[in-house]
């Protein structure tokens, strides 16, 4: 069941074919057939995964990298237009295609399912990707992350079911028309795309309003937003709505979060019956993604408790809580989160795994924008830390904003009586943290940023 090639992906080339959304569509699209060819700006084991699927990829951005003979330039929302290779492709008259626009042809004519919502999209959807493998329904899938097992972040699958993490944070989730959707939370974040809630929710609502007819909603039922533009959503007759979470009317209850060290067992009602099944990570948020997958799975027809068993097998998606290892007694943990909804669920789900223990905290803001909305509650969410280093501002796709820097961070951290120190030496964190850290203790590198090669460096000092 190999759907064929758009004619403008046969040979593809993608500026900034490394990143995480851009590189899953390109290792689809190899895999598939296509000459798949891009850019980067630094080597990285993404790059050489590439080429071994048969990818030419380029170090650095020219004008030369782009083959005459490219059927199209992918982009995402963070290339500029002055980019040389984007230059060129409008001298050669290439086509330019959004990144959202080549994912949602590589879904078309199979049964998908799309994850949305502020935070928590990445483990949801690699959740389902293991699970539906698991059950050797072989589907696609692309991810923002790599997962640990398969140590990828997309494949072509055989089956018929392609699941694919959406993104709202520049509104290109509308362009797919799910079998399934899933929409975790609805939160104001993005703040360079969007102005208020009230975006947020026509945004949200036009992504629901694309599910095909006679497809499924899955909603959570105790985040305020999801509640919100589940009210909207109910006012679409083709469309199912299944809300899951704590609350009593919600079609997917969850009954029970029990936690197991770095592991929680679920119990859901599900139908009236009970169902328990274990989630390879800690923390209450982490158990409700794989109810959302849970549920999701179930839309598309497969048994409850042959789904809930493969969720069980799910080992977990790097930088969402991975273990990075354990030296002199220390463990250190990876964590993506970098809006305070994130940082507060997993600097919770580690308080709860610290027990007698204490939580240290390394973080790196991530963008000006979501420092200068955030800041606030960035510093008060590091108040569940026991002691916290916070790095500079990581600018990412942003340029520098008067005035904003991790100041606003560490000032709202110490006004919530946290401990906290701002060190604007990245490199001098891996012998602090080592110095500050006792046997028992845990570290969590935090953030959206490159704060992640911190762990490793951190166990070396912790071992020397």
């Amino acid at each position: 069941m190999a759907p064929g090639i758009p004619a403008a992906l046969e040979r593809p080339h993608f500026i900034g074919i490394g990143g995480a959304g851009m590189s899953g569509i390109a290792k689809i699209l190899a895999q598939r057939g296509a000459k798949v060819a891009g850019s980067d700006a630094r080597e990285s084991a993404t790059a050489d995964a590439l080429r071994a699927l048969g990818a030419t990829v380029h170090i650095g951005h020219a004008a030369g990298h782009l083959a005459d003979d490219a059927t199209s330039v992918v982009v995402s929302s963070a290339i500029r237009a002055d980019n040389p290779e984007r230059v060129r492709a409008a001298e050669l008259d290439i086509p330019v295609v959004h990144r959202s626009d080549a994912l949602a042809s590589l879904m078309e004519g199979l049964r998908s399912i799309a994850v949305a919502g502020t935070h928590g999209k990445t483990t949801t959807t690699s959740m389902l990707a293991v699970a539906l493998s698991e059950l050797a329904l072989d589907p696609s899938y692309a991810i923002g992350g790599d997962l640990e097992g398969p140590g990828t972040n997309a494949t072509h699958g055989g089956g018929d079911i392609f699941v694919a993490e959406a993104d709202e944070s520049d509104r290109s989730f509308q362009k797919y028309a799910p079998e399934v959707a899933i929409v975790l939370n609805v939160e104001l974040d993005h703040h360079a795309n969007y102005a208020s809630m009230d975006e947020i929710y026509e945004s949200f609502e036009t992504f629901v309003g694309k599910v095909v007819p006679g497809g499924t909603l899955v909603i959570a039922a105790d985040q305020p937003g999801a509640v919100e533009l589940t009210r909207r959503a109910r006012e679409l007759s083709s469309l199912t709505v299944v809300t899951y979470g704590e609350s009593e009317d919600a079609d997917v209850r969850v009954h029970k979060v029990t936690p197991r060290g770095l592991t929680s067992e679920v119990t859901v009602v599900l139908n009236g019956k009970y169902l328990t099944f274990t989630v390879s990570v800690p923390g209450r948020h982490y158990a409700h993604n794989a109810v959302a997958a849970l549920a999701a799975g179930v839309a598309l027809g497969i048994p409850a408790h042959n789904l809930a068993s493969a969720i069980g097998k799910y080992t977990g998606v790097k930088r969402r809580l991975q273990l990075k290892g354990e030296a002199a007694g220390v463990q250190v943990i990876d964590s993506y989160a970098h809006h305070p909804t994130e940082m507060t669920a997993d600097l919770e789900a580690m308080r709860g795994a610290a027990t007698g223990s204490r939580l240290l905290v390394v973080f790196q803001p991530h963008l000006f924008s979501r420092t200068q909305e955030l800041g606030t509650e960035m510093g008060q969410a590091l108040a569940l830390a026991d002691a916290s280093l916070v790095l500079d501002i990581y600018p990412a796709r942003e340029d520098p904003v008067p005035g904003v820097t991790s100041a606003l961070i560490i000032d709202a951290a110490k006004a919530a009586g946290a401990d906290v120190t701002a060190v604007h030496d990245k490199a001098a964190v891996p012998a602090a943290v080592a110095g500050m850290a006792k046997p028992g203790d845990l570290v969590l590198t935090m953030g959206a940023g490159d704060v992640t090669d911190l762990g490793p460096q951190i166990l070396d000092h912790l071992s020397s």
